[in-house]
């Protein structure tokens, strides 16, 4: 007789003679023993819900890092500019991400390409979602365009903004969350029927958000051009720094913070055994995943510090900030499955995916401010391999259950099968991401949406753009007298 079934008629036989009395003290019985198990049900769905909502704002709080990030990393001209476009990444995707994302990315019963249902969270809650869910997979879609509006800052128009965060946030990545993250889609890990017996195993979205982010930022920046200055005649690179490597910290140091609810939070349940009545459970797998996290992001780090120390001869806090985010990027998609060893391999190579792609990109003209398409382009790529590489069999088995014998690692003995799926993963989203935000900002450039005029590049988006002035003072030391000063029409605005 278990805690969850009280049948009342056995229970009545334990009293002796069946009287209606023994009957009656039965029922009370399992009355009690039924309230008892509604309690514990009850509290199973409060404590993940709570886990759920906390991770949710944990990612949220991500948007203060990459509005940090960002205005530390632009010049301080444009600095109103690019914190403005980082809070209405998150405004505008959470209306079109509440209007379609949602339904497009987990809408099932669906077929394998897009989601069909709940749309403006119709029927939510369900017996598969709740509100909280909701939240969680909104503050993954804004993390996206955030990434995506570092590579095009200093000279996108704000209009282009709107445009692309509302695409992108409201189809391009939810039809890629959809593919990978739901049980309908045809590359998921929790579809029956899974590809090459394996599925994608992209936990937190090295993938589905890193490159996303990465490859709309490239398709952005290559077709509106480099900043001006950036390269001088003869094709050399001339780094335009950005105005406060406090900033960068700043941010880094949050997002560090936020990747703890992006990674970990990505189980999205923690009350779950692995084997009951023992210490081992999901909420181990849950601190497992935070040390992976932490321990790819700190050799990234340490790797990038060395490495750029050797190329240039500098200790730069910014590369180092930028390694350290590689690391995260990259361990992202196996974090849950792969051993604390791994993890150093993971941000080792990182490090090295992101200083190769950035002499890539000196060599081809590309200007990227924040680095943002090689560090969540590059090292997305890289940690969905790494993670065909390295998932362990024991982990893969009790992350996404139900399978024995599902294909894991092929380091770890377990076949070429998953790195044939995340091959393909690889290229569908260079592909999907391509062939969608590609034409967009295209077809912006060709109605002269997209990029702002020499004039207002040169004097920088604050003034032209916003009405003012983030700083009292220049990137050159200019006074611009009282801070966030206004621009009045008709008005002559030299500065004093």
């Amino acid at each position: 007789m278990s805690l969850q079934e009280c049948p009342a008629q056995q229970l009545a036989q334990l009293f002796g003679a069946n009287t209606t009395d023994a009957a009656a003290a039965a029922n009370f019985i399992c009355d009690r023993f039924t309230a008892v198990t509604n309690k514990f049900t009850d509290t199973a769905f409060a404590v993940d819900n709570t886990y759920l909502l906390f991770s949710a704002y944990l990612v949220f709080s991500m948007q203060l890092g990459f509005a940090m990030l960002c205005a530390g990393s632009v010049r301080a001209k444009n600095t109103m500019n690019i914190m403005l476009t980082n809070v209405l990444d998150a405004a505008a995707g959470g209306i079109f991400y509440y209007l379609f994302g949602f339904a497009f990315a987990f809408g099932g019963p669906s077929n394998g390409f897009i989601g069909r249902h709940f749309f403006g969270l119709k029927d939510i809650p369900s017996s598969s979602f709740d509100y909280s869910y909701f939240l969680y997979q909104w503050a993954f879609a804004i993390a996206a365009a955030g990434i995506t509006s570092g590579s095009i800052a200093e000279r996108t128009q704000f209009v282009a903004y709107l445009i692309y965060s509302s695409f992108l946030t409201g189809f391009v990545y939810p039809v890629v969350s959809h593919w990978f993250w739901s049980s309908d889609g045809w590359a998921s890990a929790t579809n029956p029927d899974l590809l090459f017996g394996t599925g994608v195993i992209d936990f937190a979205g090295s993938g589905v958000v890193h490159m996303v982010g990465g490859i709309a930022g490239l398709w952005g920046a290559l077709i509106e051009g480099p900043r001006i200055g950036r390269f001088d005649h003869s094709g050399r690179s001339v780094a335009l720094r950005g105005h406060s490597a406090s900033l960068v910290v700043l941010g880094t140091f949050l997002l560090w913070f936020g990747w703890y609810g992006f990674n970990p939070g990505s189980f999205t349940k923690i009350l779950s055994a692995y084997e009951s009545g023992s210490y081992y459970g999901q909420w181990s797998a849950v601190g497992r995943t935070a040390v992976t996290t932490t321990l790819a992001g700190c050799t990234a780090a340490l790797t990038t510090l060395f490495g750029k120390r050797i190329l240039s001869g500098h200790w730069n806090v910014t590369d180092v900030c930028n390694g350290l985010l590689g690391g995260f990027a990259a361990i992202t998609a196996g974090c849950s499955v792969v051993e604390p060893w791994a993890a150093i391999i993971c941000g080792f190579v990182a490090a090295l995916v992101l200083i190769g792609c950035n002499k890539l990109a000196e060599k081809a003209r590309y200007d990227d401010p924040l680095e943002a398409a090689q560090l969540h382009g590059g090292c997305g790529a890289w940690g969905i391999i790494f993670t065909a590489l390295f998932a362990k069999k024991e982990y893969v088995n009790l992350v996404y259950p139900g399978k024995p014998g599902r294909p894991h690692g092929l380091f770890m003995g377990g076949g070429g099968k998953l790195l044939a799926a995340h091959v393909i993963q690889v290229l569908v989203i260079t592909g999907w991401v391509s062939a969608t935000m590609g034409p967009l900002f295209f077809v912006l450039h060709k109605l002269k949406l997209l990029r702002i005029s020499e004039e207002d590049e040169l004097a920088g988006m604050d003034m032209t753009r916003h009405g003012g002035f983030a700083y009292a003072y220049d990137d050159e030391g200019n006074k611009h007298g009282i801070q966030l000063s206004r621009i009045e029409p008709n008005a002559t605005n030299t500065p004093p």
